[in-house]
Order: C-alpha cells, then structure tokens, then sequence
C-alpha cells in the first residue's frame, strides 16, 4: 500500500538517500582535529618560534591565563578551494562540519559540541530556499572571506545561546595534512573494513599507522561490505574518537613531538584560517594541553525527517522552503543540555508546539498510537496502515505539527508534507 509520497522523488535527492541518510555520520573528528593541531604546533611554536620563521611579539599576554572560552571549528566542504574560506568550484562551500569547543582551564576540560548541519534555521534576511544552519557559511562567502566565519559564528551564537569569541577554519584536505604533519597516527582496527566506493576505506584487523589519507577514509567509512562496523553513527564516532586521542597523544603531550615542528606549522599557515593572533592561539594550547576532551551532539537520527517543498513565512526571503531532509531541533532541550556551559537561551526560529495542541489520526500500527499517546498528543487511530515508510500529512498552514510529530516518532526518514484533508495531523505507517 502507498499514499502521496511515501516511494517518491522528495527533493534534495532525498528519494536515493532516505535510507543511508538515516545513518549519516556527524563528521567531527576534522573540527576536532584543527584544534588539536592548533594547538600542538603553537606548543611546539612556544619552544621553538624559529620553526616558522616569526617569533611570538607578545610573549607577555601569550602566557595571562585563559578564562572559559568558546571556539567554533568549522569544517568547509568546498571542493578546490584556494583555501578554507573559499567556496571552491564543483559545489560545496558550506559549513559541512560544526564544532563549539568549550574549553575550561580550570577543570582541565574541553567540550566538543557538535553542530548539526542540517538544522531547519531561520534566515529571514536572506534569499535561501534551503535554510540550514551550514548554509549561513556559502551565504557569507558570497560576501567576502571572512564573513563565512562570521555569519557561522553569528548563526552558532543564537542556535546555542552562547557568546563565541573565536573561530577556526580548515577543509577535508587539511585534516589529511595535520596528520601527514605528524607522520602518522596509530590506532586499533578491529574488524575487516572495506568501502571502495564511498571512503575508499580498506583495513585489516589490528594495530594501523595511518597516513592521512587513511585516516580520513577509517573516519568517513560509509558502508563496510565485510560487516555493519562503519555503517551508523555510533560506530563512526568511536573511529573518529580513536583518531582524535591518538592524535592528542602524540602531539599534546607532555614531551611534545618536536621532530615535526616545521611541519606543523606549515599545515597550519597552509590549510587553517582563524581570528586568533599567536599570542591568543598559545594560550589556548597551554589550556588544552593534556586536557581531558568529551564530545557532545545535540541531536540524533530521530530529529533528521524528509520535509517536502511548503511555503512557511519567516524562514527565509521567499517565505518558501524547497523539499530536503532537514534537522527538526528543540530549542528547549539544546538549552538545558548547554545549561552548565552558559548557554543563555538557544533559538533556532522555528516554533514547535506542545503535542497537547497537536490532534493526530494515526492510520498504522497500534504501536504508532501507543508511542503519539504517551508523549502527550490526542491520538484517534483511524486504520492498521500497512504502508511501506512512515508518512506524516499536517493541514495547511501548520508545519510546525507536523514536524513535532516527526521528531516524537524518530524514524530518521518520515516524509513531512502539507496534505491533510482533516483538521489534524495524519500518520500513514507500516
């Protein structure tokens, strides 16, 4: 059985990709990457300045001490960019990677926050037809260099309600390059990977030196043809956890690695834009050095839905977004998430209503019914489904229903479209 869209073209690709999209990694390990390596080439700067060629000119205010700070790690997708700020040719140029560092000198900690991409973000002082968070950054470049970074930080600041004094910025390439900088990193594989056609990932089992290239393919593994490791995005965070503490280990240390002192330094100049001075960058090394290093994301696969095409006033210029899969986040629960942080109040500028409010007719599964209930919603099951895919129908005028709908079901791949004949929301499922 099918209704409306449930198998069809949803945009954006989304027909192709509604299954693998359920398992798309959160690509942190870049972002964390910079700021590791930031932060061991300005340690290693500290020892030995000559290693660039320019000494620190303020070593005084280098060494004050460093109160909590926050960093966004941008991670640009351009392809063949002239370097990180650039959008590149052959698409991309958006901010595919999205990382808040909260570092705490005085606990010794930093927090690694992930940003998810494809945030549903309102811009409606633009013309976007596909607002995403990410897309803040190509709407910047267009401008000039500098403000990618700054409408990034600037739409990070409200999406997380807290103040960011710092940017960095790199691309794919450059995290190949950090480690290439340092020769190698060493990790545990521990089962056959094998993806040819996405990462081009192919490991045996056991202890690896990983070039940097190999590296990023161990962390982008898409499909693993031998098994299921690599194939969600639980299993791409330990691998890119792995990466990121061994290369922490090698390069934060209390020896430090000096034998790749100029490389490092050349990676950095080369591959990474940033508003911190030298003398701003070495305070955050000392502060990071040896610091214990958590990740935290903000979402998960359940708040990713397939929106079709509607028009919606506030969101952008045209007050019409184009169908894609977007990221539905609660602004409420990012907030106390990043309570203890500082987060001040986290927006997004999309309003989700208490299910209370939201009248639902479920035609699926009692299980549907049972789940809409206990979160709070008024439910009428109206037939036992039976259909293929989930498929959310909300009236005119109220998307905001039904995107609550489609985060309080959490399939990572409902289709949200405008088509209900009823005053309620209907849910069309298996």
């Amino acid at each position: 059985m099918e209704k409306g869209h449930l198998s069809g073209n949803t945009g954006d690709g989304s027909a192709q990709k509604a299954k693998r999209r359920k398992f798309r990694k959160w690509p942190w390990i870049s972002a964390a990457a910079v700021l590791v390596i930031a932060a061991g080439a300005a340690w290693a700067y500290t020892r030995h300045p000559d290693g660039s060629g320019n000494p620190i000119t303020d070593i005084t205010s280098a060494f004050k001490p460093l109160g909590p700070t926050n960093i966004l790690l941008i991670g640009n997708n351009a392809r063949n960019p002239r370097g990180p700020l650039d959008i590149g040719t052959q698409g991309g140029g958006q901010a595919d990677i999205m990382m808040l560092a909260h570092i705490d000198p005085a606990k010794h900690t930093v927090e690694l926050i992930s940003i998810p991409r494809d945030t549903l973000f309102a811009m409606p002082q633009y013309k976007i037809t596909i607002p995403k968070i990410k897309s803040l950054f190509f709407i910047g470049a267009q401008m000039n260099p500098n403000q990618a970074a700054q409408l990034t930080v600037a739409g990070v600041e409200k999406f997380t309600g807290m103040p960011i004094k710092y940017w960095v910025a790199t691309d794919f390439q450059g995290f190949a390059d950090a480690i290439n900088a340092v020769g190698s990193v060493r990790v545990y594989i521990s089962g056959r990977i094998y993806d040819p056609w996405h990462s081009g990932a192919d490991f045996f089992p056991g202890w690896q030196n990983l070039n940097g290239n190999q590296a990023l393919a161990y962390i982008r593994t898409r499909q693993n043809t031998y098994s299921s490791a690599g194939s969600n995005d639980f299993v791409r965070d330990d691998a890119q956890a792995q990466v990121l503490a061994a290369l922490q280990k090698k390069l934060l240390n209390r020896k430090g690695d000096m034998a790749h002192i100029g490389s490092l330094i050349r990676t950095w100049y080369k591959d990474v834009a940033t508003n911190m001075s030298i003398s701003e960058l070495v305070k955050v090394a000392r502060a990071v050095h040896g610091a214990k290093i958590t990740h935290m994301n903000l979402a998960n696969v359940g708040d990713s839905m397939d929106v079709m095409g509607t028009a919606i006033h506030g969101l952008n210029q045209q007050n019409y977004i184009t169908g894609a899969f977007y990221d539905i986040v609660n602004p409420a629960q990012v907030t106390k998430r990043l309570a203890p942080f500082g987060s001040k109040g986290a927006w997004t500028g999309v309003a989700l209503p208490s299910p209370s409010h939201v009248p639902v007719e479920v035609d699926a599964s009692t299980a549907y019914v049972e789940k809409l209930k206990a979160a709070g919603y008024p439910v009428t099951q109206i037939g036992s489904g039976g259909y293929s895919s989930v498929q959310i129908d909300y009236p005119a005028g109220h998307l905001s229903w039904g995107l609550q709908v489609g985060r309080t079901l959490a399939t990572g791949n409902s289709i949200v479209q405008q088509g209900s004949s009823s005053p309620a929301v209907v849910v069309y499922g298996p």
